[in-house]
């Protein structure tokens, strides 16, 4: 079934970690941006459990370089720095800090005008910290919220909304997360460190963007 996205006055997009975004919803961000449709995104973890091991990217330095690829890759797709909030949490220890997870969010929409479509992950997702992330994503006046897959990378969702990419689109998105390139085999001195794969970089931009759009609470 097609996505209707209709025509929200804005978007906002709620990322666990940062790519997440991208994984999301690159496709769907690059299409509103374009109508002039108020995008913001909100990196909730500050993404630096990734390579506890490397020596050469120590915490502050990956905490940076992962903020600065967000906002690298956002402004590709006509997002402006000053419209993406790091929420700063602790990569991988979200279920500590729940209570700042709604506030956090809650803010965020508090700042977008009605109607707002909203992006948060599956509440069934792979990852803890983004099951963290979809708790704490609740309705209200004004708000609908779509949830989008990411943990296992190429999930299928049984009743699912699609938004068809063209092959542009898939292109821009696939050479969009690989932008994310600490994630992506940069950082090469941490053993245990985590990198994509190509399998799930392709995954990660198929020729569909997936959304539950069914009320989840």
């Amino acid at each position: 079934m097609r996505a209707q996205v209709g025509r929200p006055r804005a978007l906002l997009v709620v990322a666990p970690h940062p790519d997440d975004e991208a994984i999301a919803a690159h496709a769907l961000i690059a299409r509103l941006a374009r109508r002039a449709t108020r995008v913001a995104v909100l990196v909730v973890s500050d993404g630096a459990a990734s390579h506890p091991g490397s020596r050469a990217w120590p915490r502050a330095r990956l905490v940076r370089e992962r903020r600065r690829e967000t906002r690298l890759v956002m402004r590709r797709i006509g997002v402006a720095a000053g419209a993406i909030t790091f929420l700063d949490l602790p990569d991988g220890r979200l279920a500590d800090y729940e209570g700042a997870v709604r506030r956090g969010i809650r803010r965020a929409v508090d700042a977008l005008p009605a109607p707002l479509l909203a992006l948060a992950p599956l509440p069934g997702d792979a990852h803890p910290d983004h099951r963290v992330v979809a708790a704490a994503a609740r309705h209200g006046p004004g708000v609908r919220w779509w949830r989008y897959p990411v943990w296992p990378a190429g999930q299928r969702l049984r009743g699912a909304r699609a938004l068809p990419l063209s092959a542009q689109e898939r292109l821009a998105k696939r050479h969009a997360i690989r932008g994310y390139r600490t994630q992506a085999g940069r950082i090469t001195d941490d053993p245990n460190g985590f990198a994509m794969t190509a399998r799930q970089i392709a995954a990660f931009s198929r020729p569909r963007e997936l959304f539950a759009t069914a009320t989840v609470r």
